[in-house]
């Protein structure tokens, strides 16, 4: 800093406040510091300036599994807001969800320097008798609903769910047929309660629900199974929608002429199925801009208090979905 502060022709004090990105200093002579810093081939010590300061300017992620579109478009929209936020992010897959990997993951994040935590993990997992919490460090909680013990963000998965279910329903199909994520899946399980309630609460028939694991096999696997007299169905994601969609084509049933068919996410490639998916969006990057806010408010003013916030879902009516035609 002393090099730079001598070849700048300024006092030490004034590098330190450029290097920090703090105000009062006149724009000439930021730029005569930033030239003497790219001359000497300077860098501010981060670890230093951690010390200091007290912040890292690096947000944690724990989550189990990148294969998802959920877990990595969110993980992509937190990383760009924490970016457009000056911060970085450490990311820790918890590969097999077990406790005992769970509390590895937080006893691993509480050693490295992280300013706060952003856990996209299931709810089960979180059970506070056997895993502990970094000490001091801030904690959001996405796709969850331990909303009565973190701040928890998530899409309203159940609502997404009821947009669906109706609006097959009101292209007067007599039920619909869900075809679930996995048992252990908070979304999953949201999503096929929205499902069921819509039909209880409207009269109809609640069929025997299939299952999958988010994967285009699993739902074409699910596809074969769903019986003639299935009309229209609702899948819990695009890519197991995209199974169910193969199935029926190798079975000669025709959509949306003879069964209807909405999924959920609104991947980038919904449209381009054959037909076009009719599909629940999902917006990430809302998701993600809310957990690092929310994170960044916690850092700023301390704790939060438990709740959920939920960011909005919307149909996207496509190809996929016609009014029903009794058979026969």
């Amino acid at each position: 800093m002393a090099d730079v502060a001598k070849l700048a022709g300024v006092s030490s004090q004034t590098v330190s406040r450029v290097a920090n990105g703090q105000s009062g200093v006149v724009e000439s002579t930021r730029e005569l510091v930033l030239a003497a810093m790219r001359e000497l081939g300077y860098r501010p010590n981060s670890a230093a300036r951690s010390l200091r300061y007290g912040r890292f300017n690096t947000l944690g992620v724990i989550l189990f599994g990148l294969s998802t579109t959920g877990n990595s478009r969110t993980v992509e929209a937190i990383a760009t807001q924490a970016a457009a936020e000056g911060y970085a992010i450490t990311l820790i897959p918890v590969g097999v969800p077990t406790q005992d990997n769970v509390l590895g993951a937080f006893t691993r994040m509480g050693e490295l320097a992280v300013d706060g935590v952003i856990v996209i993990i299931e709810v089960h997992l979180l059970d506070a008798a056997t895993v502990a919490l970094p000490p001091g460090v801030h904690v959001v909680v996405v796709d969850s609903d331990a909303g009565d013990r973190y701040p928890v963000v998530d899409t309203d998965q159940a609502d997404g769910a009821r947009q669906a279910v109706r609006h097959l329903l009101g292209l007067g199909h007599p039920t619909v047929w869900h075809i679930a994520g996995p048992a252990e899946s908070f979304s999953a399980e949201r999503r096929a309660q929205a499902w069921r309630t819509v039909l209880e609460e409207a009269g109809r028939p609640v069929p025997a629900i299939g299952r999958g694991d988010w994967s285009a096999e699993s739902g074409y696997r699910a596809g074969l199974a769903l019986p003639d007299e299935c009309s229209a169905v609702f899948v819990a994601n695009d890519q197991m929608a995209l199974g169910v969609l193969r199935a029926l084509h190798e079975r000669g049933r025709r959509v949306p002429a003879d069964v209807s068919v909405v999924g959920f996410d609104d991947i980038a490639e919904a449209s381009s199925f054959l037909p076009p998916l009719t599909t629940v969006h999902q917006d990430f990057a809302e998701v993600g801009r809310r957990c690092v806010q929310a994170l960044l408010a916690q850092i700023g003013a301390g704790p939060a208090a438990p709740g959920t916030d939920l960011v909005p879902t919307h149909l996207v009516v496509r190809g996929s979905t016609t009014g029903y035609r009794s058979v026969g």
